[in-house]
């Protein structure tokens, strides 16, 4: 009989432990890494949103730019970027299109992190619009094109020629879920 309580103890204090986990990888790893790059400056996370200006269009050299998606591991989203690579001039301004499409049976919330590579490039890499500036809610079963626009800056240093822009999107259904009950 005590070896079953015993058992039952262990298994409850497991699924607990399994609970918590959970609940840091959603509500505190996301914040805590958006944080962690904004103070090293590494992780090649990209700025606010930048406000075009007249910039002189660099046609005596062409960058390359690669799009990934990549999905969290909670998040049950088709997500991917529409082009997969475009060549464009330093100072000419490009708009790119990803899809999401929510596979669920129910409404979600989710968050796009943007990531630029290599690291020494993200200063350069200055978005003018972007879906990973707001949460991107859908119903169960839509879809939508999210669009990103940016430019290279001209001053992006020589020895770069391919620039990688990835994001990984983040289920924050249960995040915005807390924040609008907190508001009540």
């Amino acid at each position: 009989m005590e070896n079953t309580t015993s058992h039952r103890n262990i298994l409850i204090k497991s699924l607990l432990g399994a609970v918590v986990m959970f609940m840091f990888a959603i509500f505190v790893l996301p914040p805590l890494y958006d944080l962690f790059c904004e103070i090293t400056g590494i992780g090649g996370k990209t700025g606010d949103a930048y406000t075009a200006t007249e910039v002189a269009v660099d046609t005596t050299r062409e960058v390359e730019v690669q799009f990934v998606a990549t999905n969290n591991a909670t998040m049950p989203w088709e997500f991917y970027p529409v082009e997969h690579k475009v060549v464009v001039h330093p100072g000419e301004q490009k708009e790119i299109v990803f899809y999401a499409k929510n596979l669920t049976g129910m409404d979600m919330v989710g968050q796009a992190i943007p990531n630029v590579l290599p690291n020494n490039a993200a200063d350069y890499f200055l978005k003018t619009e972007c879906f990973c500036f707001n949460n991107q809610p859908l119903a169960a079963g839509d879809d939508a094109e999210l669009a990103v626009v940016f430019i290279i800056d001209p001053d992006l240093p020589a020895s770069v020629n391919t620039v990688t822009l990835s994001y990984t999107i983040f289920d924050i259904t249960d995040r915005e879920a807390m924040q609008v009950s907190q508001l009540q």
